[in-house]
């Protein structure tokens, strides 16, 4: 495959080095001299020294025999407008890093409107990641989707769970848990249960729901998840607030330490729900005041790298909580791995493995609406991302209503950012993101999932 990968950063290089391995024939473009010849030099790729939104720069990277552009360059409309040029001038996928979290609520309206095929925020990403970790324990494996909003959770059917011998049919209306049930391997065989099914001891159990719904459901059927209760943040950026906000909405009574005083005020009125102090990060008495010793859940997401690790081992020493940390240089990683660090984040890492993620989907998938394909239970089953650019025969009726094909269940609908758990009333719209898992037919176009 032919890429072209506009902006020679973190991320650019992180990138370049897992998709040179599975020979993609890569140009990178940055208006930076000196980074392009490190690019050229580090990993032997095709440099070109120009503005990827310029029509002569995009010739010379070879667009008209491209399969993908790739903006990750530091600005964010840069991004974007790359992604229309390359649109313009040759028809090629295109994925544009947009980390501002004023375009967070449109990202299904840029993508229908600029043609784009994924938008992806690494602040985002991170945050679903550290939170995930302050919800659920290794015995939760945790499967994500459409930019981190989609969660699977796989667990198992032990014998003092709620759900041994428990009817699939009672979970909605005696447990009263908005949670979907898609997938049961049971010994040797996978299948997608109907509505008749019994769980079993030993069942291995994939379901999708909200952060707060999946929260519930756990408790209900007696799994433990150790879900932290309160948390402290070490800085309120972008990641900072992603987070901030997302352990709000699951219930996580939170607290902010940020040293700048009109971030703060942005913040006060961005998160309502959490405590935001405004003080240094790295004052051991404003720590210990602000009850870092009794916090379940702590993170150090500074700019700083050796003040996050400062930090995290500080908190740990103190602190019986889990403790995350934030590294931005990813040549770190081999020194951070030597230290007692708990979990350890790389924001440029989860960045590039979620784009050659979906790199590796565009060789499966080159005809249709369809997205993005992930594989399942070793490869046994399949979550297959469509987004719906128009009207057809699937939208705008309910679900119930469509003659839908044997082995396949709508697993979830993002609508404007906002996460849906079908039932048979909900109906796609256009620029609905939908996820389908299938352990048979193989789908290329939303439409295929009817019976013609």
């Amino acid at each position: 495959m032919n890429i072209i990968i506009v902006g020679c950063g973190r991320v650019a290089f992180t990138l370049v080095e897992q998709l040179i391995n599975e020979n993609h024939n890569i140009t990178v473009i940055d208006i930076d001299e000196k980074k392009v010849q490190y690019f050229t030099e580090e990993l032997d790729v095709m440099g070109i020294v120009g503005n990827g939104t310029d029509y002569q720069t995009l010739l010379r990277a070879g667009i008209e025999h491209t399969n993908l552009l790739i903006a990750v360059t530091d600005i964010d409309e840069h991004n974007l407008l790359c992604c229309v040029m390359a649109k313009r001038l040759e028809f090629c996928k295109t994925i544009a890093r947009v980390r501002n979290p004023i375009y967070n609520t449109e990202t299904g309206f840029l993508r229908r409107e600029l043609g784009l095929s994924l938008i992806i925020n690494p602040e985002l990403i991170a945050a679903s990641e550290i939170a995930r970790t302050f919800q659920f324990p290794s015995e939760i494996r945790i499967d994500t989707f459409t930019r981190g909003r989609i969660e699977l959770l796989h667990f198992k059917v032990t014998a003092n769970c709620l759900l041994n011998n428990y009817p699939l049919k009672y979970i909605r209306s005696r447990l009263k848990c908005n949670v979907l049930v898609c997938i049961v391997t049971r010994d040797d065989d996978i299948f997608i249960p109907d509505i008749n099914f019994v769980f079993q001891e030993g069942d291995a159990i994939v379901v999708t729901a909200t952060p707060a719904d999946a929260d519930a459901f756990f408790l209900k059927i007696g799994i433990h998840t150790n879900r932290a209760q309160t948390a402290m943040i070490v800085g309120g950026g972008t990641l900072g607030f992603y987070l901030a906000r997302r352990l709000s909405d699951v219930g996580i009574h939170t607290k902010v330490i940020e040293s700048d005083s009109k971030r703060c005020d942005e913040l006060c009125e961005l998160l309502p729900n959490t405590d935001i102090i405004n003080g240094d990060g790295m004052d051991e008495r404003l720590l210990i005041k602000e009850g870092l010793g009794k916090v379940d859940a702590f993170t150090a997401l500074t700019g700083i790298d050796e003040e996050n690790v400062l930090l995290s081992l500080y908190a740990k020493k103190i602190s019986k909580g889990k403790i995350v940390t934030k590294i931005k240089r990813t040549y770190y990683s081999a020194v951070i791995s030597n230290m007692q660090l708990d979990s350890v984040i790389f924001p440029s890492f989860l960045t590039a493995d979620y784009i050659t993620k979906y790199v590796r989907s565009m060789n499966q998938t080159s005809d249709g609406n369809m997205e993005n394909i992930f594989k399942l239970e070793n490869g046994r089953a399949e979550a297959l991302e469509f987004f719906i650019y128009e009207p057809s025969l699937v939208t705008d009726t309910p679900i119930a209503q469509l003659r839908l094909k044997n082995d396949l269940i709508i697993c979830s609908i993002t609508r404007n950012g906002k996460l849906i758990i079908p039932t048979g009333q909900d109906e796609f719209k256009v620029g609905d993101v939908v996820i389908i898992i299938t352990t048979r037919s193989r789908f290329y176009d939303i439409k295929d999932i009817v019976k013609r």
